[in-house]
């Protein structure tokens, strides 16, 4: 069995997809490499096929009919032969010292018999454009090199969000949790960190800045006016989380609350997208959103409206709608995504 599975999805990647592949193949005969090109028009498969003979028993590539990137993560991890699975989009890529202590590091654990169901380590947002990075830490929420579960969570800060980019699962755990990502949607990336928590039992940190996050390409997902032209897909994700879980039912509380949380951010995003839009159709639809888990449960509705970010939202009129565009703002800077 190999030790990672790394799936690339692709989508017309061809021009920037080699620096990705490039940065993984160090890992050797202990991964395999999945690019699973999503329907893409250009040359992105005449590129896997070409890596995929260089290094067979390593690079597998697997072509598909377009369906999305939660349809490419999907495929990717049915088709998984790694005890651990990890996401690496096609115009990112990870830093080569970090991706040694993570293997060795996973290694060692399962030799220990320890097989852990999560992996943490940080991120870094890649600006190249104005020649800036920002590092992601969990140093203030999660012991360093120690095995923890939900309850040795140091701290339980609100922003402090577990992403893609930061995470490696075990492949078995997300098979057993059903996660099954829908197409032709993005911020799926969401749902893959949020509905398996419930079954992780286990979480390591490793305080290495392994993932590189490429931010400026045009069109990119996380751009402004680009969320706001896909505000449904937003919209459609948000609606997931809200049922994917009775929150309340979950006994261990630095889970819950850290669910609650996430949640939470999420909400505020989409409810920020909507008033920068300036759309009155897009301001219904928050409105519907904000009925919709009014309805569906109003210990969560209350817990979001009156949360740190979600407070003011709580106001009414343009008051609300300032702060809360505001909240999104100062997250942007803090995180340093768009």
């Amino acid at each position: 069995m190999k030790l990672i599975t790394f799936a690339i999805p692709c989508y017309n990647s061809y021009e920037y997809m080699g620096k990705c592949i490039e940065s993984l193949l160090p890992g050797g005969d202990d991964i395999e490499i999945l690019i699973v090109d999503d329907g893409s028009v250009d040359r992105t498969a005449d590129l896997g096929e070409a890596y995929e003979a260089k290094y067979p028993g390593i690079v597998r590539l697997i072509s598909k009919e377009n369906g999305g990137h939660g349809s490419a993560v999907n495929t990717g991890l049915a088709e998984a032969k790694g005890l651990y699975y990890k996401v690496v989009d096609s115009d990112d890529w990870v830093d080569g010292e970090a991706y040694a202590r993570v293997l060795s590091t996973l290694k060692r654990l399962v030799d220990e018999g320890n097989a852990i169901d999560m992996l943490l380590t940080n991120y870094v947002y890649e600006k190249i454009s104005e020649n800036k990075q920002h590092r992601m830490i969990y140093s203030p929420l999660f012991p360093e090199e120690t095995i923890v579960g939900w309850d040795g969570m140091k701290h339980n800060i609100k922003g402090f969000t577990i992403l893609m980019h930061s995470v490696i699962y075990r492949t078995q755990m997300l098979r057993d949790c059903g996660l099954k990502l829908p197409e032709h949607t993005f911020y799926v990336d969401n749902l893959f960190v949020y509905e398996p928590l419930p079954y992780v039992k286990t979480i390591y940190y490793l305080n290495v800045d392994f993932y590189r996050y490429y931010i400026g390409r045009e069109g990119q997902s996380v751009n402004e006016q680009t969320m706001v032209s896909r505000i449904d897909q937003q919209l459609r994700v948000n609606y997931l989380m809200v049922d994917a879980y009775d929150l309340w039912s979950i006994e261990e509380p630095h889970l819950r609350e850290y669910m609650l949380g996430y949640l939470e951010m999420i909400t505020v995003v989409s409810t920020a997208i909507g008033y920068v839009s300036k759309s009155e159709t897009n301001l219904n639809k928050i409105r519907d959103l904000w009925a919709y888990i009014k309805e569906k449960d109003i210990r969560t509705y209350k817990h979001l409206r009156h949360g740190l970010f979600g407070g003011a939202m709580s106001l009414p009129g343009r008051l609300g709608r300032y702060l809360s565009v505001k909240c999104y703002r100062f997250s942007q800077r803090i995180i340093g995504f768009n």
